[in-house]
């Protein structure tokens, strides 16, 4: 088969797309093998959910009776739910690092880096694990809503749009977890940076109070924090009486381009955490 000039016509779609499906299998390969993690420690999941479950039925249900903090009609518990199922994502997400950290000490992450899989797919693989992660926390964090009588909306596509935000919203906080890693190196470095950042994430953001009770200086962290994006499209979509202030569709373009982003980051810094 050839073109109007008589040279050969070369088709480029089957190239293309093998190489598109190797660059899934790969992510996929990196993905696998941490949720493998998982599925062999249960134990896990039961210790990270006890945070979240403390929050909601302690700090929930002292500060329900404080009328006047949830905005509108809405229960604060209710209000509350939203911004601890994104909790628990993050604190899920926020410590992954440390597993590459782990991976470089083991001898892992030397068999990653001499694999012909991308950077990228390397670092693609970690958030979609952590994405699976947060996931079985959302299961918990759904049955205590449950149990305290948090108005839920049970619409299968408001449940499709949590579990794509709590996915998106982890694989974000998850490859920014990476790029620290990469940068400081060590464990005990991670360490003290992870637990220094989460809290100014956390109350940085709408997760516990509405941004009309701050400052005007917190505002301004507020609107530059992914974490407040998150918050808003968790609580539009999880609660029956609840809206998102921002919209939908602006809260999953700042999710998606800020993990990308971070994930062009990431793939760049990935091999130094090698050195």
């Amino acid at each position: 088969m050839s073109d109007a000039t008589g040279r050969p016509f070369v088709s480029t779609a089957e190239p293309l797309t093998g190489r598109v499906g190797d660059y899934l299998v790969q992510t996929w390969a990196v993905a696998a093998a941490e949720v493998q993690k998982l599925v062999h420690d249960p134990l896990e999941l039961l210790t990270r959910a006890v945070q979240p479950v403390l929050l909601l039925m302690l700090f929930g249900e002292v500060m329900a009776r404080v009328h006047g903090i949830a905005p509108g009609n809405l229960p604060y518990i209710d209000y509350l739910a939203a911004g601890i199922l994104a909790q628990s994502a993050l604190f899920v997400a926020i410590f992954y690092g440390i597993s590459a950290i782990w991976e470089r000490d083991l001898g892992v992450l030397q068999r990653y880096l001499s694999s012909p899989a991308p950077r990228s797919a390397l670092v693609l693989g970690k958030a979609v694990s952590a994405g699976v992660r947060a996931l079985s926390q959302a299961i918990i964090v759904y049955a205590l809503a449950i149990l305290l009588g948090v108005g839920l909306s049970f619409n299968p596509l408001d449940m499709l749009g949590v579990a794509a935000v709590i996915f998106i919203g982890s694989a974000l906080f998850s490859t920014l977890s990476l790029i620290i890693a990469c940068i400081v190196k060590t464990r005990e470095r991670f360490m003290g940076i992870g637990q220094v950042m989460t809290m100014p994430i956390f109350f940085a953001s709408n997760a516990i109070y509405p941004l009309s009770l701050m400052p005007d200086w917190l505002k301004a962290v507020s609107h530059v924090n992914p974490l407040t994006y998150e918050v808003d499209a968790l609580r539009g979509l999880m609660l029956k009486n609840a809206v998102s202030d921002y919209g939908l569709a602006l809260d999953f373009a700042i999710l998606v381009a800020a993990t990308a982003a971070l994930t062009a980051i990431a793939a760049r810094l990935y091999s130094r955490l090698g050195y």
